[in-house]
């Protein structure tokens, strides 16, 4: 099986191809676009693999929450990759990837989402297993509801952004990570089993995961919020 990920939900991008279950990636930290990198790198990985697109037999994609831009950017790629070779799509959540990417078992995974928000799940991590126990929600990090685990790391760029509000949301948190980004491998390693048992769906119905409705306040609403962010 071969498969072909993406995910730009945030400013490190990654492309990651899964050949038989050997994964190979691209990836770099872009702070504005990234469309310019993400097809070069697509390039390259097929050729380092030896094969070409038509050889490719689904692709997945970092669906979100994050980055407006970044989420459609994944998912418009691998929709026009997959649409004329009629191959399966699949969304995952960028959050699960990111609980995956860190090597934690309970992840309190965050994002920062600008606007003075998070976008903040809780999971459990077990092999490539990934649980999850708090349904994304994008709101305030002071309202943000802990995990009811014990312990766990908190994980994401969030944690840069807010650590001191989250950590005191959650004072027996064992570290923070915030270092730590979703990659398209961890995106792979969250599809390929789903693929195996015939998922994803056609490219025309992937969408991206939003969970905020608004990409932007009033300024009575930032205000509200806690100022212009």
């Amino acid at each position: 099986m071969r498969l072909l990920a993406f995910e730009t939900a945030t400013r490190r991008l990654s492309v990651a191809l899964w050949q038989d279950g050997e994964l190979i990636e691209r990836s770099g930290e872009v702070a504005n676009g990234g469309s310019e990198r993400v097809l070069p790198w697509t390039c390259e990985l097929l050729a380092e693999a030896g094969i070409t697109l038509a050889q490719v037999d689904g692709i997945a994609f970092g669906a979100g929450p994050g980055s407006f831009t970044g989420l459609r950017l994944a998912c418009g790629l691998a929709q026009g990759l997959a649409w004329g070779r009629e191959l399966p799509v699949l969304p995952v959540s960028s959050l699960e990837a990111l609980a995956l990417a860190s090597g934690e078992g309970d992840v309190w995974a965050c994002f920062d989402a600008r606007m003075n928000e998070v976008y903040a799940a809780a999971y459990r991590v077990d092999g490539d297993c990934v649980r999850q126990l708090m349904a994304p929600a994008c709101l305030p990090p002071a309202v943000a509801p802990p995990p009811t685990f014990a312990g766990g790391w908190g994980v994401g760029d969030g944690f840069a952004t807010y650590g001191a509000v989250l950590c005191a949301r959650k004072p027996d948190l064992a570290g923070m990570r915030a270092a730590v980004f979703p990659s398209a491998a961890a995106v792979l390693r969250l599809a390929a089993p789903a693929f195996a048992r015939g998922g994803g769906v056609p490219a025309a119905l992937a969408q991206p995961i939003y969970v905020r409705d608004k990409v932007a306040l009033t300024t009575a609403e930032r205000m509200a919020r806690g100022g212009v962010k």
